[in-house]
């Protein structure tokens, strides 16, 4: 396995001026109703972190940031994140702007999996990880670049999130504000078109077609 991916600053400038926005629009074609994660402190904060790129600072709405379980020693988060179609993921931005000793340590990506768990998570190779910033990026400068060729197709998307380790107190949560995609979106994803046909045609059900049927005869 490749060692993980380093940061990136890539945003150490006016990101209004270099549009930014655009690279990272891809939080509109996630389908945010079917947004989970394993080991969150409360259900649908997932979905908060998930925003528009010049809300990337601001406080996530209610019900506050992603947090994992206090009772979890392993300070893991298992998201999962689906598109209504395919991208092209280039680089993603994470913001953890919480308590000291909050910031995620770490990130591994998987893709196009619908049944990942932690222990799925735990014995499969990530398509890619990543050391992240010691102090969480609050400022938003920071961009983790993939491997795009392996993040081509990409349907959905499950980050597993890690804390720096294992029993720091009551503190020992991984805390994230936001999460940035950028990338290109590719397709819509093909819906299952519902057809019924005839076993057997059925007599004057179909529009009568001429010379054909009663009254028709061949002449040689």
């Amino acid at each position: 396995m490749p060692p993980p991916t380093k940061a990136c600053c890539a945003h150490d400038h006016d990101c209004e001026s270099a549009d930014c926005g655009v690279a990272y629009s891809l939080y509109k074609h996630i389908s945010t109703d079917q947004v989970r994660c394993l080991n969150e402190q409360v259900v649908g904060s997932c979905r908060t972190v998930l925003r528009p790129w010049s809300d990337r600072l601001q406080p996530p709405p209610a019900p506050g940031p992603l947090r994992s379980n206090p009772d979890d020693e392993e300070q893991e988060l298992l998201l999962h994140i689906p598109f209504d179609g395919a991208v092209k993921l280039k680089a993603i931005s994470l913001i953890s702007a919480g308590p000291p000793g909050t910031a995620p340590a770490r990130m591994r990506a998987f893709v196009n999996r619908d049944d990942l768990d932690f222990a799925g998570a735990a014995s499969l190779p990530p398509v890619q990880e990543w050391e992240l910033a010691p102090d969480g990026d609050v400022r938003g400068v920071i961009e983790y670049p993939t491997q795009v060729a392996r993040f081509t197709g990409v349907h959905c998307l499950d980050l597993l999130i890690s804390g720096a380790g294992a029993g720091a107190g009551s503190e020992a949560v991984v805390e994230v504000h936001f999460l940035g995609l950028k990338g290109e979106f590719a397709e819509r994803r093909r819906q299952a078109v519902e057809a019924v046909y005839e076993a057997r045609p059925v007599p004057g059900d179909q529009p009568r077609i001429p010379g054909i049927g009663e009254g028709a005869h061949w002449h040689s």
